[in-house]
């Protein structure tokens, strides 16, 4: 790397063309990070892994990998001016830096292809919730999810969740992104709390919220300690390229520092008002905990069956998983849509549609693995869309955190001055990137891939 070019080049210091407000922009950004890591993983990955003491792990992890990285990707964007790959670019002049942040372009394509089917789900399971018709025909859940997944219904809702995601990206920063966050993510913390609320009054409740917030740690394990850290980082939608585009449309009024503490403030209390709403569900219809990704669509749907206007609170879930869904969608593929504006000089409407299009494509192979037509195709003993979420999750995005923890601590030398941090947290923000960050992050790498 040409490290002269690197240390003198200068960054674009206007506003972005397009823009967030200030509450905006925070809305959006917890509306990215608020997806189903929150609403889907995080509660069948606590109850797998310890419970209440996982539960503060994970917000150790919060500390020290998850708030550090979200602010170097918020930085990097806001200084930069671009997505991953073109903002490094402006920042260093540096072609390698560039290959580097393309790398998360990458990576939210991938997982827009396979999200969207996850998503397609909620959005099924919504209708059938609300009409009852979940409900019918017995109460082998695994079955019926089983005969769901297995046929072509999973993508018609892909499409119409893709479909969706390009409308709402092709009206732009403030006109779409913004509004639709404002619109929906007031709605969503309505339905969690009454989700919550519901779920506390239910016979038997107590020994969820006991589970989920009292800390056992002889539960704990090494592996515990691992997939809190890579949780956190999946959670608030790093190394994906999303918070550093989003950081782009921030005004140079913005104080990142707050934003970055009121994104993880978001995330974690939307996090912990979801285990309150499943732990004490799960305990009061007998339930088990760690039930794994099918906790969701089909362990739940057995409680709501027994519960009285359970097509209702059913039909509410899974309105919250599919809200979750589609605002951390818009955010994942506007990564693409701001690489193809930025380098290929498209329009916002063409890139919208165009990769959405694209990416439907690509993405179906995946909806269709889940027990459908390419169910049998399993090379290395996994089904397609597990290869692209392993691809996505496992690979690419701790790759590309590095990336951003490498970059903001040594590449970018203007980082402390754009974060705008005080002396002592800017001290604090650098230790972090430069040591912590990095090799925390190479852990949860190696982790992931089976190395430790």
């Amino acid at each position: 790397m040409n490290t002269q070019t690197s240390n003198n080049h200068q960054a674009p210091r206007g506003d972005h063309p397009e823009r967030f407000s200030s509450v905006g922009f925070i809305v959006a950004a917890i509306g990215s990070s608020v997806g189903l890591g929150n609403m889907w993983k995080f509660p069948y990955i606590t109850g797998e892994y310890g419970g209440g003491a996982f539960f503060l792990l994970f917000i150790v992890s919060l500390i020290l990998i998850g708030l550090p990285i979200l602010l170097a990707e918020m930085t990097i964007g806001r200084g930069g001016r671009g997505d991953s790959a073109t903002a490094m670019f402006n920042l260093t002049g540096s072609k390698y830096w560039r290959l580097f942040g393309l790398m998360s372009v990458l990576c939210a394509f991938v997982i827009m292809s396979y999200y969207t089917v996850v998503a397609g789900w909620t959005l099924h399971y919504t209708v059938e919730s609300f009409a009852g018709v979940l409900f019918r025909g017995g109460d082998d859940f695994r079955g019926k999810f089983e005969t769901f997944a297995g046929s072509y219904w999973p993508v018609l809702w892909q499409v119409v969740v893709m479909a969706g995601c390009a409308w709402i990206i092709a009206k732009g920063v403030s006109g779409g992104i913004e509004r639709f966050n404002k619109i929906l993510m007031p709605g969503f913390l309505l339905i969690l709390l009454l989700l919550m609320v519901r779920s506390l009054t239910l016979p038997g409740a107590g020994e969820g919220v006991q589970f989920f917030l009292w800390p056992d740690f002889g539960k704990l394990s090494a592996e515990s300690v691992l997939v809190a850290l890579g949780h956190a980082f999946f959670s608030l939608s790093l190394g994906m390229g999303c918070m550093l585009t989003y950081g782009s449309y921030v005004s140079r009024k913005q104080s990142l520092g707050v934003a970055t503490v009121a994104v993880g403030i978001g995330d974690l209390l939307y996090a912990f008002i979801a285990g309150l709403v499943i732990f004490p569900t799960v305990f009061s219809y007998g339930l088990e905990p760690g039930e794994g990704v099918g906790l969701a669509f089909m362990a739940l749907p057995a409680a709501f069956a027994q519960m009285p206007f359970g097509s209702l609170f059913g039909g509410l879930f899974f309105l919250l998983l599919a809200i979750a869904a589609v605002t951390s969608a818009v955010s994942i593929i506007e990564v693409p849509v701001a690489y193809a504006m930025n380098n290929w000089k498209w329009s916002r409407k063409k890139a919208a549609y165009v990769l959405s299009a694209v990416c439907l494509l690509f993405g179906i192979p995946a909806a269709l693995s889940v027990g459908g037509v390419f169910g049998g195709f399993q090379p290395g003993g996994k089904t397609l869309f597990d290869w692209y979420d392993f691809t996505a999750a496992y690979v690419l995005m701790p790759l590309g955190g590095l990336v951003v923890s490498l970059f903001t601590g040594y590449a970018w030398k203007r980082a402390k001055e754009e974060a705008g941090l005080s002396g002592f947290w800017n001290g604090v923000w650098m230790f972090l990137m430069k040591l912590v960050s990095p090799i925390l992050i190479v852990l949860v790498f190696l982790y992931s891939v089976g190395i430790i």
